[in-house]
């Protein structure tokens, strides 16, 4: 089943691009903890503005699939998922060698069904990145998935598993290169980490840097290694960035990437704790100029699958995926928000794009900028070539001819060559 991916997606595209949604409402029934700043609720804000802004009727919409436990061990190892399995609230204090070892405390809560939670988010994701395989659509978005902290083997930073990673090995079945872009303000190490060693997908994540903040990793020195030495770029921000300041090195970074790298699939995760006013992040993007980031990357019309990501101020978190949901669609929204079944938390501006406070000071000067960015293209100069890789037989999709029909639970899963790659990562 192999296929000449790259020569035919191009003359697919027209104006009209089709769009795939996957939502599932239970997703943001999950519940970290009163004290924690990530709330899947959000999820359920977002999907009302999609709904009440009439969105929802110009694309096609999917009710994803729940991902199994094999698919979870496509990259995680067989303990920790197992582990995630078994974890409740009631089983944390008699398993404290497990929870040190994975990581499930702290800002990653045992909290009750977190494995339901990571199953549906993960499911959206690989079925989104499975459709966009078949060429059944254009853009699909999954603003449930996102989580790019999560490790082989450990949970980070609110993630548990990293379905950004399973995507981008699904979509390596049909795709020689696959770049993925992260504009979340904390660095995407576990999506860096794990493809480290390849250059078959290029990392690029602009993010804040410095000063001990999470996860404390993202220099310009870190380019990958091996074979993929230079196919790891990062852009290492600094307080208060705006609109103006982030497009002036977000658009020649990811023109001379694409025009380098040649990707024949995106990967966009748009971390809404960029945005102005959120309650962790320290960044100055308005609504506005995030969702511009988004179009830009859409305007190459390569085929894009966009997750969400980090984002704590939720009423926030839905605006901007709301908008950037029309920026796939090529929508204008009014500011006035129509009725919706949160409208009272949208209060007391009831506005899509309300102005927000810049609570930070702007410290990336334009000599900052212009020298992040000159070392960023000059390691993009490394690269020869976009690499090609040798054709073999295509893996069966992870759900075979009917992308929602789930794989029982007892199927042993099945190792591809790209698989064998990440076994021992």
């Amino acid at each position: 089943r192999s296929r000449d991916y790259e020569s035919s997606y191009n003359k697919n595209y027209n104006d009209g691009k089709k769009v795939a949604y996957f939502h599932n409402p239970d997703v943001g029934n999950y519940y970290y903890g009163a004290r924690h700043p990530m709330k899947p609720h959000r999820l359920a804000l977002t999907h009302s503005l999609v709904v009440a802004y009439g969105l929802w009727d110009k694309m096609e919409v999917y009710h994803p699939r729940k991902a199994t436990t094999q698919d979870l061990m496509k990259f995680h190892s067989k303990d920790y998922v197992d582990f995630l399995r078994r974890v409740t609230p009631e089983t944390m204090a008699s398993a404290n060698r497990e929870i040190v070892k994975y990581s499930i405390c702290g800002d990653c809560p045992g909290f009750s069904s977190v494995y339901e939670f990571c199953q549906y988010y993960t499911g959206g994701s690989l079925d989104a990145a499975t459709r966009l395989n078949n060429q059944q659509c254009d853009i699909a978005v999954n603003w449930s998935g996102g989580l790019h902290h999560a490790r082989k083997s450990e949970a980070s930073g609110f993630c548990y598993i990293n379905d950004i990673v399973l995507a981008i090995m699904e979509l390596l079945k049909y795709h020689s290169r696959v770049l993925y872009i992260d504009i979340d303000i904390h660095h995407g190490d576990g999506v860096q980490d794990a493809f480290y060693l390849t250059d078959r997908v290029m990392t690029v994540s602009f993010h804040k840097y410095g000063n001990g903040f999470f996860p404390e990793t993202g220099d310009l020195v870190e380019v990958g290694d091996g074979i993929g030495k230079y196919y790891s770029l990062n852009v290492p921000l600094r307080d208060g960035i705006d609109d103006t300041t982030y497009m002036e090195i977000f658009q020649p970074v990811i023109q001379s990437v694409i025009d380098k790298f040649i990707p024949t699939a995106i990967v966009f995760q748009s971390g809404a704790d960029s945005l102005a006013g959120d309650y962790i992040g320290t960044f100055n993007l308005s609504i506005k100029g995030h969702g511009e980031c988004l179009r830009f990357v859409k305007s190459f019309n390569i085929p894009l699958l966009v997750f969400g990501g980090g984002g704590y101020t939720i009423k926030n978190v839905a605006r901007c995926w709301a908008n950037e949901t029309a920026v796939l669609l090529n929508e204008e929204l009014e500011n006035d928000m129509p009725q919706n079944q949160y409208y009272d938390i949208f209060g007391p501006s009831h506005q899509m794009y309300p102005t927000a406070p810049k609570k930070f000071e702007n410290r990336n000067t334009r000599q900052y900028i212009e020298r992040v960015r000159t070392i960023v293209l000059e390691q993009l100069r490394n690269l020869d070539c976009a690499p090609s890789v040798q054709m073999f037989e295509v893996p069966p999709d992870l759900l075979g001819d009917d992308i929602y029909e789930n794989w029982p639970e007892t199927e042993e899963p099945s190792v591809s060559d790209m698989d064998a790659f990440f076994e021992d990562r």
